[in-house]
């Protein structure tokens, strides 16, 4: 239905952003250096099931909503705004110690999937993203679009969790170093609470 051709370049360009800095990567980011690896999978895990969401509203049509109603795209983003700066007032609050508890390991391992949903449904930037970028990639003699729509979404779904993934893997290395150190827990805390303020403001004063 996809010719070769059509989804190796997809491949290549769906990758290629993955890697570009954005709210996603960034969160997998610090949530990996501060907790481990374990925690940046299950982050991914949760951002690609927000991934499946966007994907099934942009093929059926439903996206298309926060493109034309600018109520509909300002009530999601703020939500998504806030959600983001109480991030970043629990990062800025958070003690050492918190941050290497393990009693309720598999509590916070579910707390940090569902971050990741919440926080990738919450901006309908990645809604409007693939509204734009997905159909560029069908064609309707191919068969039905909203099939290939949702193949293409798929396949950069895919492309996005193995990316998110190896960021896991690297920023999760830091972690044993930070267990072992109260002053790099903090500095990398607080780091992680100007990322996720930074990224509240970038989201409430983005445009459709």
């Amino acid at each position: 239905m996809i010719s070769f051709d059509t989804l190796l370049t997809f491949v290549g360009a769906a990758t290629l952003l993955a890697w570009v800095p954005g709210p996603d990567n960034l969160f997998v980011l610090t949530q990996s250096a501060l907790s481990g690896r374990m925690v940046g999978v299950y982050v991914t895990l949760g951002l690609c099931v927000g991934l499946i969401v966007h994907t099934v509203a942009v093929s059926l049509g439903v996206a298309a909503i926060f493109q034309t109603s600018q109520m509909a795209f300002d009530a999601l983003k703020f939500v998504g705004a806030a959600y983001l700066l109480y991030l970043a007032y629990r990062a800025f609050t958070a003690k050492p110690d918190e941050l290497e508890a393990t009693k309720e390991r598999a509590q916070s391992m579910r707390q940090m999937f569902a971050r990741g949903v919440v926080m990738n449904v919450t901006n309908p930037k990645v809604a409007i993203f693939f509204l734009a970028f997905l159909p560029q990639f069908t064609a309707p003699e191919r068969g039905s679009v909203v099939l290939q729509m949702l193949m293409l979404g798929g396949v950069f779904i895919l492309c996005a969790f193995a990316s998110f993934v190896l960021i896991s893997v690297l920023a999760g290395s830091l972690s044993r170093w930070l267990r072992q150190s109260s002053k790099g827990q903090l500095w990398l805390n607080r780091v992680a609470g100007i990322v996720f303020v930074g990224l509240a403001v970038k989201l409430a004063t983005s445009h459709r």
